[in-house]
């Protein structure tokens, strides 16, 4: 990227956010501290309202606008394939809002770049195979919980536990929302339990705003995430898979703490990590005429224990 594009992309990253940290725009442009100073500069000189708060970062004036920025054929290209994704990842009403947002972006579109979308559009498609989003669940939760974050509205919300089949009605206070495994997962303060708590976004059968804000502060996403890795105890797991059998689990494994492996011989030794190994336990028995465990010893009594069981229900 030549300066002058370059210094172009700092502007439109100013106006991205309210303060931006000189390291964040080294970082994303691979440039050295000293560099973001001479650029900075360079805008400042050209009329910009850059301000620039010691410790803290860098901002625009309120009021200061660029005008149009046009898109490039990638950029147009990129947007066209997350309106795909997200056509089938998130709840309507997101979906919504994003389509909205895109006759917005192709409206300043050239026309070059409105061919190519029309072009390749009927091109690029989104199939999900597994674990499809519930369509049942109420179609603006993703919507209110992101409102809710944002304003700090209590939500109260009736919800059907996985372990149960009662259905219970909490209000929360929501801190993140996350896509794992399929679903799209809260992370909230449930008032009904006094603690933090997971809830699938499927799982929610109704969402309503009451008449109260929270001023609980509460972590960010990231950090509640990262508290929670530290809390569980993690278990190494090694099994040695044939080759044959290795090449199939190239996506499931990262679902069950996949760490490492190596090639011995004709198999490959994998090194899982994970305070899940009931789970673990179950998921190696759909391949486990290809693999053995080499340690711990404990997973092997338990999994000789689960074959047992199922012995005794087909014989």
């Amino acid at each position: 990227m030549n300066r002058i594009d370059r210094v172009t992309a700092i502007l439109i990253q100013l106006q991205s956010k309210k303060i931006v940290k000189a390291q964040d725009i080294a970082e994303r442009f691979n440039i050295s501290l000293r560099t973001v100073y001479r650029d900075i500069n360079t805008l400042q000189e050209a009329g910009v309202p850059v301000i620039g708060e010691a410790g803290l970062g860098y901002s625009i004036m309120d009021g200061y606008r660029l005008p149009p920025v046009m898109f490039t054929k990638e950029e147009a290209a990129a947007f066209l394939t997350a309106e795909k994704l997200i056509e089938k990842f998130t709840d309507t009403s997101t979906e919504a809002s994003y389509k909205s947002a895109m006759y917005k972006v192709r409206a300043v579109l050239r026309s070059t770049e409105k061919d190519m979308l029309e072009n390749i559009e009927e091109h690029i498609e989104v199939i999900r195979k597994v674990m499809p989003y519930n369509d049942s669940s109420v179609n603006n939760t993703l919507q209110n919980l992101l409102k809710s974050i944002s304003e700090k509205k209590i939500l109260n919300i009736h919800y059907s536990a996985f372990t149960s089949e009662e259905i219970t009605q909490r209000d929360i206070e929501p801190i993140g929302i996350f896509y794992s495994n399929g679903y799209w997962h809260t992370i909230a303060f449930c008032r009904l339990r006094n603690d933090y708590r997971d809830f699938r976004t499927d799982r929610i059968l109704r969402i309503t705003f009451i008449d109260k804000t929270f001023d609980k502060e509460h972590p960010s996403l990231k950090t509640y995430l990262e508290q929670m890795d530290e809390k569980k105890e993690l278990q190494t797991i090694v099994i040695n898979v044939d080759g044959y059998a290795a090449k199939f689990l190239s996506v499931q494994k990262y679902y069950y703490g996949f760490f490492k492996e190596e090639k011995i011989n004709d198999c490959v030794q994998m090194t899982f990590l994970t305070p899940y190994d009931d789970y673990f336990e179950r998921w190696f028995i759909t391949f486990a005429d290809h693999a053995e465990i080499v340690s711990p010893d404990s997973l092997k009594i338990k999994l000789k224990t689960l074959v047992e069981k199922i012995q005794q229900k087909i014989s």
